[in-house]
């Protein structure tokens, strides 16, 4: 385990800010696409903003502004916003551990700013060095700050963009979410649960339908990566010669 990491607090702050900016350069394109989306649907300059700072969750507020500029029902937007929000619930679970360590107000906070980038770059910081609040504050604030930021310059100069697809603007989601599940390709049964997952998601999709493809594939991932073996379980499998001579 390498603790070559800062240790003291200004330090942890100094790298949880540059973790922070690298992903607000990369989501950038998402935030800015929102603001534009969302002056299209009727919103106000003020009512994205204050969408992106209160929901903070950009792929379930770009469908919740997309079903809400179609009029649909109330109830189905906000079914639609907890299909695509429900790997959450994983991300919730999987760093309760972590946020465990914080008192109960920072442990709120954390759960807030949980997004997939610092849920993917908290596991990772885990790894090798036990993750503070004061690191997990300084990048989360900034991504949030810089999500806001960038809705609203999508909100004043989002006409200039056009037609997203007509410059690949839509593809970028995909992608990015794609280089977050590549950085842990490293992890004990990533392949299989990969597999199931993308294969799952890939059926969803034509059979229900967007965005409960999401969690269907979800769901198939955790079914497999449950049925498979942990890591070292092969290990205990083997028996000791010894052991089975004295059984004998």
């Amino acid at each position: 385990m390498s603790f070559s990491e800062p240790i003291t607090t200004s330090g942890q702050i100094r790298n949880g800010l540059k973790k922070g900016f690298v992903i607000v350069l990369s989501s950038a394109p998402f935030g800015i696409l929102f603001g534009a989306i969302a002056i299209d649907n009727g919103f106000s300059m003020a009512e994205a903003a204050l969408m992106s700072a209160f929901v903070f969750g950009g792929a379930s507020q770009l469908v919740g502004i997309e079903l809400f500029g179609h009029h649909v029902a109330a109830w189905m937007i906000v079914l639609s916003v907890l299909a695509v929000n429900f790997r959450h619930v994983l991300y919730s679970a999987a760093v309760s551990p972590i946020f465990g360590r914080f008192p109960l107000l920072k442990r709120c906070l954390s759960f807030f700013l949980l997004t997939d980038p610092q849920f993917a770059e908290t596991e990772k910081r885990e790894e090798q060095t036990p993750v503070t609040f004061a690191w997990y504050i300084a990048m989360g604030g900034v991504v949030w700050i810089g999500w806001v930021g960038n809705t609203i310059v999508g909100a004043l100069f989002g006409s200039l963009i056009g037609d997203p697809k007509a410059i690949g603007i839509d593809v970028l989601l995909p992608v990015y979410f794609l280089g977050l599940v590549m950085g842990f390709r490293k992890r004990h049964n990533f392949l299989p649960v990969l597999v199931a997952g993308a294969v799952g998601s890939v059926v969803a999709y034509w059979v229900v339908g967007s965005p409960w493809h999401i969690s269907v594939g979800a769901a198939l991932g955790i079914v497999v990566a449950a049925i498979l073996p942990p890591p070292g379980a092969s290990d205990h499998d083997v028996k000791d010669p010894a052991l089975e001579t004295e059984a004998a």
